[in-house]
């Protein structure tokens, strides 16, 4: 059994100011960053799913997170279809960076030194995901 496509969510700059906090609106619609080692989902560690805060699509489930040690919240395998990726050289060099596939919001970049299965790293904004525990439901996507 195959997911159905992803339908792209499209909506201005005006409506994702007022969708998203300002910290969201800079990490997602303006692929920043967050100041390494503040984010909360640095150490979460409960089982769940990671959800784009932007549009509420699934990315990661808890059982792909690892702690890297690079301040930045980590997994090695994204759920299947749920990103894409286009090469970034915003500091001089060119790195994968990814994007959430329903509605374009930046997540972060992913590196090749990661753990088994993938040695992935998705070195992820925590801005950029909200976080549903385990046997709570998942918020409906946003339209």
């Amino acid at each position: 059994m195959t997911n159905p496509p992803i339908e792209p969510l499209k909506k201005t700059e005006a409506e994702w100011k007022a969708l998203l906090t300002p910290a969201q609106f800079r990490v997602l619609r303006g692929e920043g960053t967050e100041v390494c080692g503040t984010h909360p989902f640095n150490h979460e560690k409960r089982a769940g799913s990671f959800v784009c805060a932007g549009c509420f699509l699934p990315l990661f489930v808890s059982d792909s997170k690892f702690d890297s040690g690079t301040g930045w919240p980590s997994f090695f395998a994204p759920l299947p279809g749920r990103l894409e990726t286009k090469i970034d050289h915003h500091i001089g060099y060119p790195r994968t960076e990814y994007h959430c596939a329903r509605c374009g919001g930046h997540q972060g970049h992913v590196f090749e030194d990661g753990p088994r299965p993938t040695g992935l790293r998705y070195c992820n904004n925590g801005e950029a995901l909200l976080f549903v525990p385990a046997g709570e439901p998942l918020p409906a996507l946003r339209t």
